[in-house]
């Protein structure tokens, strides 16, 4: 028999894969080595509607509540906008940019429908960032939250390139009034396991963003893995969340594994450890996905009786203090499950839970994949020997167009970056990372962008950015500066430096 060919005729991503000499070690999961062509929103969403449980709510946030029938309909209806009136095709990228919304889920779902790449960008990200990530990914369409779009049309017109822009705003605007007027597209793509899904894009130690390359099958993988292993969800579980969809710990936590489960998600854009609270006792909330420095504040907050239906809380992000995982088990008798994971690997590959999870340890490899602690020559260390994480499983780094790759794929392992240990019986614990990343609040900060950044405005001669700890949020971000300004005016340039920065890159950097 013929084996099937990709419809992906635009090769522009395949063809910036790295050499499969570079490639990490892929181990295979059972049950889907044999499958001849994947689209991950076979299993997200249609096999729900074909197994008559349309009627489900899939999708809150603010006053929208979708069901998955509902869903399909706009996706299906999403689908044929871009199809028919863009013509779009198989290959092509699709940049998203918004809040976390049912409206950013439907435009991600619509994207993979027909076979197109999803690049989802951050809403905070400023027009000189965006541009950079359209120059990288070269998208032939972008679906924009409204407010959103006046950076994004700035962006796209100085990097030259030529993107159409479909706006949208709660339910409303543009992107609706073309699918009022479009015959929904039912025929779901019928691509490869290894054709291209999704761009997510990451930051390194310089700032310079690294783009990610993931696969339909990496989709569904971590569905079997972290999904099936730490959550086991049910169509019964709320999930909540407060990390970007644009952020693969958002994309999973509260997209694809609601969606794989058949449960509800629910989408709105920010929130405040108060507003999550409120959040989780309004929606019923079963699982909750956030970072130790929202545990911490809602633990301070909590009275008790906002968390009663919670049944699992993931924390990940940043490294979490023992004393907030002690003060949330004294206050909720639940332990934290704490994963780790990357964007080069999609999703989390070590964690624990309930009676697994060891005071001081993230815990062991999440099964499907291996781990290990490795020395600078790339051997492995004895136990409880502190050395440079490195793990394989189904999924694994794949940049696009970068020299990087060999630096984080060696002999078939993903070297992560992360210094950790690891007992006797595979128990990980983590102890910071290798680089001079400062992670506030469960963001990545590149102190090197910063100071470039700071670099930029007159009065600063010489500036130097770290990381100090913080209670709230982990770490805050400190810039030294010399400047030429006179004493008595520096209060007033402290507060210039802090407008110029907030202005010129994300705010939380």
């Amino acid at each position: 028999m013929t084996p099937p060919v990709s419809p992906q005729k635009d090769r522009f991503v395949h063809d910036r894969l790295p050499p499969p000499d570079r490639w990490p070690q892929i181990l295979p999961l059972t049950g889907m080595s044999d499958m001849e062509t994947l689209n991950c929103v076979s299993l997200l969403l249609d096999r729900h509607i074909s197994d008559d449980h349309g009627y489900r709510p899939a999708v809150r946030g603010g006053d929208r509540i979708w069901t998955y029938a509902k869903l399909n309909d706009h996706v299906c209806r999403a689908a044929a906008v871009m199809v028919d009136r863009y013509g779009i095709k198989p290959g092509n990228r699709v940049l998203i940019r918004g809040g976390n919304s049912p409206e950013v889920a439907l435009a991600w779902l619509a994207v993979q429908k027909i076979g197109a790449v999803a690049v989802t960008t951050m809403s905070l990200l400023r027009d000189n960032e965006l541009r950079v990530i359209i120059d990288m990914s070269q998208p032939a369409l972008a679906i924009c939250e409204a407010g959103l779009v006046p950076d994004l049309s700035h962006a796209i017109s100085s990097s030259g390139q030529h993107v159409p822009v479909i706006s949208y705003d709660a339910g409303l605007g543009e992107l609706f009034e073309l699918m009022a007027e479009s015959s929904p597209l039912t025929d779901t793509c019928a691509t490869l396991p290894d054709d291209i899904s999704l761009i997510a894009f990451t930051s390194g130690t310089t700032g310079k963003p690294k783009a990610t390359i993931h696969f339909h099958r990496d989709v569904i993988a971590i569905c079997e893995t972290m999904c099936r292993h730490i959550i086991a969800p049910s169509r019964e579980d709320v999930f909540i969340g407060t990390a970007p969809l644009a952020f693969t710990f958002g994309l999973g936590g509260l997209l694809v594994f609601p969606f794989y489960a058949g449960a509800c998600s629910i989408l709105n854009t920010r929130y405040s450890p108060e507003h999550l609270l409120d959040a989780i006792e309004i929606y019923g909330a079963t699982v909750c996905f956030t970072v130790p420095t929202f545990f911490q504040q809602m633990v301070k907050l909590n009275t008790g009786q906002s968390l009663a239906t919670l049944r699992l809380a993931v924390s990940s992000g940043e490294a979490l203090p023992l004393p907030v995982r002690k003060a949330w088990a004294d206050a909720t008798g639940m332990q934290l499950a704490e994963v780790l994971g990357s964007t080069e690997m999609l999703h989390a590959f070590a964690g624990s839970t309930g009676q697994d999870v060891r005071t001081g340890f993230i815990g062991p490899a999440i099964p499907g994949y291996e781990i290990a602690v490795l020395d600078d020559a790339g051997q492995k260390l004895p136990a409880n020997e502190i050395g440079r994480l490195a793990v394989r499983g189904p999924t694994g780094c794949r940049y696009l167009d970068d020299e990087r790759q060999q630096v984080y794929v060696r002999d078939g392992w993903n070297i992560t970056g992360d210094a950790c240990s690891m007992t006797e019986d595979g128990y990980l614990a983590y102890h910071s990372r290798l680089d001079d990343m400062i992670i506030s609040s469960g963001y990545n900060i590149s102190g090197v962008e910063v100071e470039n950044t700071l670099l930029l405005h007159p009065d600063v001669r010489e500036c130097a950015v770290i990381g100090e700890a913080s209670e709230e949020r982990g770490q805050i971000v400190v810039a030294y500066v010399v400047t030429p300004v006179l004493v008595q005016d520096r209060p007033a340039l402290a507060e210039n430096l802090q407008d110029h920065v907030k202005s010129t890159i994300a705010p939380y950097k």
